[in-house]
């Protein structure tokens, strides 16, 4: 056999086992893009030591970055965590992967009451992660005023230049539609005016739009904020008795989160142990324990420390409950919000 021949041969062998091993290597990682205070770095760090698979974490601060996002293309998210009404709109899309159920055993443990909603009937797609509601967070430190409901937030003069509002359209065009008893659902062209004229003078009296609340009212940067119910019991914990947080009179959203594998996902099997680790008793107790966001898994708050089993804010009573919309995609009629939103953030 001539030099050339077994060179060449052994040349070949050494790129295959590169490629075999950039593979592997390659294939023990990957990429969730989940919201803000989502997901502790002690249990990113219980998963890479169970399964030895790096995670590697980005976030966004509404559905509709994330939408944007995956429509940009190379992404390079693999699963990420999409409010109810995105999931539905991601499916339409097809920018979702369908889910292998025999690579998800823990779902049995998921209780019925978040299964087989109407964005994904069969979860074919989708998990439930965790589910919130949203509403008004104080710092009691600064302010002593009265706060009940969304007119306390929006159109307060005390609270010129104190308060943040969410950067998101559905939830903050949300807020105003509910402060004048309409459905954050509403397709209706006079109320989505004078939800977008409230938001307009709002605009002269708010200091930022923001989406992750904790260190804002920690820090007192404002006084108050429109904030998800699971950032504003992390700025509570981390400030005992000086956040409070409310669901306003008027009522306001809950949402259901979800774990979702992209289209194209290059981490297939990665992100089905990934989703199936956080469907597991074990990092669902240290998620609510963090996290403070409601649980999804049939057992989960029966084996909670005592004082979040009646966290109230976390655990809302069912009259709050009755009082809380869940909200949906509209198809065509989403551009009527965009276009309130527009208006609000240029003018």
């Amino acid at each position: 056999m001539s030099r050339i021949l077994i060179a060449g041969m052994v040349l070949c062998a050494l790129l295959t086992a590169c490629t075999k091993k950039e593979t592997a290597e390659t294939a023990q990682e990957v990429n969730l893009s989940i919201w803000g205070n989502y997901l502790s770095p002690e249990l990113q760090a219980q998963f890479e030591k169970q399964t030895g698979i790096k995670l590697n974490i980005s976030n966004y601060s509404s559905n509709e970055e994330l939408l944007a996002k995956v429509q940009m293309g190379a992404s390079g998210i693999d699963v990420a965590v999409p409010s109810d009404y995105m999931v539905d709109i991601m499916r339409k899309m097809s920018l979702l992967e369908p889910l292998k159920a025999e690579l998800l055993p823990n779902r049995d443990l998921v209780s019925a009451d978040f299964l087989k909603q109407s964005f994904d009937p069969e979860n074919q797609f989708s998990m439930p992660y965790t589910w919130t509601t949203s509403g008004i967070a104080v710092n009691r430190d600064v302010f002593k005023g009265t706060v009940t409901g969304w007119k306390d937030l929006l159109d307060n003069p005390q609270l010129k230049g104190k308060f943040a509002l969410l950067d998101d359209v559905r939830e903050t065009t949300g807020a105003a539609l509910k402060m004048h008893g309409y459905s954050v659902n509403t397709v209706k062209p006079e109320e989505l005016a004078k939800a977008k004229a409230t938001l307009l003078a709002a605009k002269k009296n708010i200091k930022m739009f923001a989406s992750d609340t904790i260190d804002i009212l920690n820090n007192k940067e404002v006084v108050a904020a429109q904030a998800y119910s699971s950032d504003a019991l992390q700025a509570a914990a981390k400030a005992p008795g000086r956040i409070e947080y409310l669901i306003p009179a008027e009522g306001s959203t809950m949402a259901i989160d979800n774990l979702v594998i992209i289209k194209g996902a290059k981490h297939i099997e990665a992100a089905h142990k990934l989703i199936n680790f956080l469907l597991s008793e074990e990092a669902e107790l240290a998620k609510v324990k963090t996290t403070l966001s409601g649980p999804v898994l049939k057992n989960t708050q029966a084996l909670l420390p005592k004082d979040l089993q009646n966290n109230k804010a976390l655990f809302p009573e069912l009259k709050t409950l009755q009082k809380l919309e869940r909200i949906q995609d509209l198809g065509d009629n989403n551009k009527l919000y965009e276009d309130v939103w527009l208006e609000v953030k240029t003018k």
